[in-house]
C-alpha cells in the first residue's frame, strides 16, 4: 500500500484527488480564487472534510506547490542527462512553454511567491534544484569550465529559459521563428564552450 504522509490507501487517494481539484482551480481561476471553500466545492466534499487532509489554506497551497515542483524536478531531470544532445534538450524546453496549462500554473506560483514567503521559499529552492542540474549537465559536458562558470552559465540558462516562456507562450508574446532561432543560439552557447 502506498503511503503518503502518514496516508494509505483511499485517505492517500483522497488526499491526491483534493491537491488535483486545488490545481485545476489554480490553472483555470488564479491564485486569488484558491480559497478552501472553493477548493471544497469544486471537490464536492464539506469543507471539514478538506480540513481533515489541509488544515489551512498554506498547508493546501504548500503541499499543491510542493506536488508541482517535485513533478517539474522528476520532468526536468532526464532533459539534463550530460549524454543528451544539446539541440535536442533545448527544443524540448521550448516545447514545453507550448503547454498553457503548465505555463498558467507557474505564472500563478510566481504570483503567489510574490506575497507569500513561504511560498516563495520553495520558489526559490525549485529554481536552485534546476540550476544545480543544469551545472552538473555543464561539469559533465564543459569540463574545462570552473565551478564559478558552470554555476553563472547554469543561472543565467534558469533565468533565459524561463523569461522565454512568458513571451513564447502568448502571455506577454508570441513565439516566433526569427526569435526562437535567437533564443536556441543564445542558450546553447550557454550550454557550449
Amino acid at each position: 500500500m502506498s503511503s503518503v504522509r502518514g496516508l494509505s490507501g483511499k485517505g492517500a487517494q483522497k488526499r491526491e484527488q483534493l491537491l488535483d481539484t486545488a490545481e485545476e482551480l489554480l490553472v483555470t481561476t488564479g491564485s486569488g480564487e484558491l480559497s478552501m471553500r472553493a477548493v471544497a466545492a469544486a471537490a464536492g466534499v464539506r469543507l471539514g472534510h478538506l480540513q481533515h487532509y489541509f488544515p489551512t489554506h498554506a498547508e493546501l497551497v504548500a503541499a499543491v506547490l510542493e506536488r508541482v515542483l517535485a513533478r517539474s524536478v522528476e520532468r526536468l531531470t532526464p532533459l539534463l542527462d550530460p549524454g543528451r544532445d544539446e539541440d535536442a534538450l533545448l527544443r524540448e524546453l521550448l516545447a514545453e512553454q507550448q503547454d498553457m496549462r503548465l505555463v498558467h500554473l507557474f505564472a500563478e506560483l510566481w504570483a503567489l511567491a510574490a506575497r507569500d514567503p513561504s511560498v516563495a521559499a520553495a520558489v526559490r529552492a525549485f529554481y536552485d534544484r534546476y540550476q544545480e542540474l543544469v551545472a552538473c549537465f555543464l561539469a559533465e559536458r564543459r569540463p574545462a569550465l570552473t565551478e564559478e562558470e558552470r554555476r553563472s552559465r547554469a543561472r543565467v540558462f534558469v533565468m533565459l529559459i524561463e523569461g522565454a516562456s512568458l513571451f513564447r507562450s502568448g502571455l506577454a508574446g508570441t513565439a516566433d521563428a526569427a526569435a526562437d532561432a535567437e533564443l536556441l543560439r543564445t542558450a546553447g552557447a550557454l550550454l557550449g564552450p
